[in-house]
């Protein structure tokens, strides 16, 4: 997929980074797609659910599962706005997906390519292409803003 592809399949995980802030979640969103459809969203709900495994990638995941009725999604493509943590990635190369696209890296906890590269191990049986930086400017404003209101409001 070109550019313009990931653009648009990005701006819709950050649609659903936005259904997360609006539940009070931090503001992440995924989205599956394959054969140029989308076939699992997600967005956090670990506040929501309390279910620390309640993240955006692992519910898009289990949609498109769900969607295709098979746990290998060796022809996905998925979209989220913030590199994932090591849960996330772990379930990624689990699926089988084919390529991860990720909007702005996670220094703290990044782990497809930041703090630790989980997706592309080659000591692992699966590996993802990853591709990192699309839409970074909106995929990082979205975070940063979330987190200085949060903060705002505790002082």
């Amino acid at each position: 997929m070109g550019r313009e592809e990931d653009e648009r399949w990005m701006r819709e995980a950050l649609a659903e980074a936005k259904r997360a802030e609006e539940g009070d979640e931090v503001p992440i969103g995924c989205v599956v797609v394959w054969k140029d459809r989308i076939i699992g969203r997600g967005h956090n709900m670990v506040e929501a659910l309390q279910d620390p495994t309640a993240h955006a990638e692992i519910i898009a995941i289990g949609a498109a599962a769900g969607f295709l009725k098979s746990r290998r999604l060796t022809d996905g493509t998925m979209y989220v706005n913030i590199e994932s943590c090591p849960m996330c990635a772990g379930a990624i190369v689990l699926s089988r997906m084919a390529r991860l696209v990720f909007g702005a890296a996670d220094p703290k906890a990044g782990a497809c390519g930041s703090v630790m590269n989980i997706v592309e191990n080659k000591c692992l049986n699966h590996q993802v292409k990853v591709t990192s930086g699309t839409l970074e400017q909106e995929c990082t404003s979205i975070i940063s803003n979330y987190f200085k209101k949060k903060r705002s409001k505790d002082t």
